[in-house]
């Protein structure tokens, strides 16, 4: 990833010259900015380069599409909306220019690496550095929301710590798919990442980096299982910020919070620096929440075993709580949490199977040539699936189709929690359907089907996604579910030049 920073001596180069389309070292953009040396190119196919301001004789960071233009319309956008924000933990942003052939941000340049490459060098940061980056992250955050922005790309490749230990926020997306709670969400991957080296994909975004560690269900491993040494409050937040069931703190509190543990890390870890704050202080109190889970699920646990003691017998106790309530780090349900008003622990979501029988394509508008082989994506693998014809002048299916889909029949009412898409490639746009009933796979029992899903909209779509993994867990816990429909709306680039074509790897379903 880019490695920018300020505080650089400028390197003698050749005498500029001027050119156009491909850029050249050596070139001067805008009469000013100097291309000194061809960094990489980032995850999003620009080219990232080192530079002078031969104004101000300062070094600075140029990001460039080539060519600019409409493809370069959402670069520029977020570029201006970012240069509206000041914040010591933001990368300032100096100018945003389109010449149409090419078009290029020019920002700050910041000496050090990539999050990423701290942890692929050195390996996972010890809890208080990692905190004071998270810390750091947040109140950049908090600073952008402040303004009613999304930064939208947070990830330990944006997240840049200098070599005098600075940390800033880089490369702000304005693309629309994210929201104030996916960036806070994303926060709790960054300090996922920084205390295991491992990335939360289904619940922060896909990525290269390697994926959280699991169990056979898909559960995510809590840091604390996967790396000793790290405090159980630090534990207990990096979770909750992951967890869809437990309501995403805003960034401004979530910074006051991760504040206040930077100061407890820097005495030596307070085995108990008090509840997490997550809750504004205006806010009455509410019952103890997942983050309080220790307290309750221990609470829980003496109740069960009370009552199954003296009810069913030492059989029954072991059908109870287990023997994990014994260990503090590692009680039962630990990523669920408990449920508020109640003295159980709430059921940790398990995956249900899906058989070749119970998924169809859907497709009204098509001339249905397109529904074999959809059995392939829930077959476990993959590196196997269904996908689309190519299609051309258009990804929204050349323009001839509202959308295609793939129907889950549960064959029976079940209480959902998530469900998980595996693409073949980025840039889809999909969004997760329910409804009450199949009328059948016709076209006009898959009109009706439609008409009748688009009534039950699980959370938001996703638009131009860019993972190859979607996830939606806006399910109510007090609804079940039979029917799901993914409903996919656009197509991203195929491998044929001028086509467009998607494959549905996996689809995962999990509930209670």
């Amino acid at each position: 990833m880019t490695k920018v920073g300020e505080g650089q001596e400028a390197e003698q180069v050749a005498p500029p010259v001027v050119t156009f389309g491909a850029p050249t070292v050596g070139e001067i953009l805008a009469d000013r900015y100097e291309l000194a040396e061809h960094i990489n190119d980032d995850s999003a196919g620009r080219q990232v380069w080192r530079g002078v301001d031969v104004v101000l004789r300062r070094p600075v960071a140029v990001v460039l599409r080539y060519p600019g233009g409409d493809s370069a319309m959402e670069m520029l956008t977020a570029a201006v909306a970012a240069s509206r924000v000041i914040h010591p933990n933001l990368v300032g942003v100096y100018d945003a220019i389109d010449e149409g052939e090419r078009a290029y941000v020019v920002r700050e340049w910041v000496d050090g690496e990539a999050l990423r490459e701290v942890v692929a060098e050195g390996g996972p940061l010890d809890p208080g550095r990692a905190t004071s980056v998270a810390h750091a992250v947040a109140g950049a955050v908090a600073a952008v929301h402040a303004t009613g922005m999304v930064h939208g790309n947070i990830h330990p490749g944006t997240v840049m710590i200098g070599h005098d230990a600075r940390v800033v926020l880089a490369d702000a997306r304005a693309d629309g798919g994210e929201t104030h709670a996916t960036d806070v969400r994303a926060i709790g991957g960054v300090l996922y990442f920084a205390l295991t080296g491992h990335w939360p994909h289904a619940e922060a975004g896909a990525s290269t980096l390697p994926d959280a560690v699991r169990d056979a269900s898909g559960t995510i491993a809590a840091p604390r299982q996967v790396r000793a040494g790290i405090p159980a409050y630090l534990d207990d937040l990096t979770m909750d910020l992951l967890d869809p069931r437990v309501e995403a703190p805003s960034s401004d509190v979530l910074a006051a919070e991760l504040a206040r543990l930077d100061a407890a890390a820097e005495e030596h870890y307070l085995e108990d620096p008090g509840p997490l704050r997550f809750a504004s202080t205006d806010e009455p109190a509410d019952p103890p929440r997942a983050t309080n889970r220790k307290l309750l699920a221990g609470v829980a646990a003496l109740v069960v075993i009370a009552i199954a003691g003296l009810f069913f017998g030492i059989n029954a106790l072991g059908n109870g709580s287990g023997d994990n309530t014994a260990d503090p780090t590692n009680p039962p349900n630990a990523s669920a949490g408990a449920g508020e008003g109640t003295n159980a622990p709430v059921q940790k979501p398990q995956k249900i199977a899906l058989g070749p029988d119970q998924v169809r394509v859907v497709d009204p508008d098509g001339q249905r040539d397109e529904l074999d082989g959809v059995e392939a994506a829930v077959d476990g693998n993959i590196d196997t699936g269904w996908k689309t014809d190519a299609y051309v002048t258009s990804p929204k299916f050349g323009n001839i189709k509202q959308g295609m889909g793939i129907l889950i029949d549960l064959k029976q009412e079940r209480s959902v929690t998530s469900v998980q898409v595996v693409l073949s490639a980025p840039g889809a746009s999909a969004q997760l359907l329910s409804g009450a009933s199949d009328p059948g796979s016709s076209k006009s029992g898959d009109e009706q089907l439609l008409k009748a899903f688009k009534n039950g909209r699980i959370g938001e779509p996703l638009e131009n996604h860019r993972g190859t993994t979607m996830a939606f867990s806006g399910f109510s816990p007090d609804l079940s579910y039979r029917y799901l429909l993914v409903w996919i709306t656009e197509l991203p680039p195929a491998s044929e030049a001028g086509k467009f074509q998607i494959g549905v790897q996996e689809i995962t379903v999990e509930g209670r």
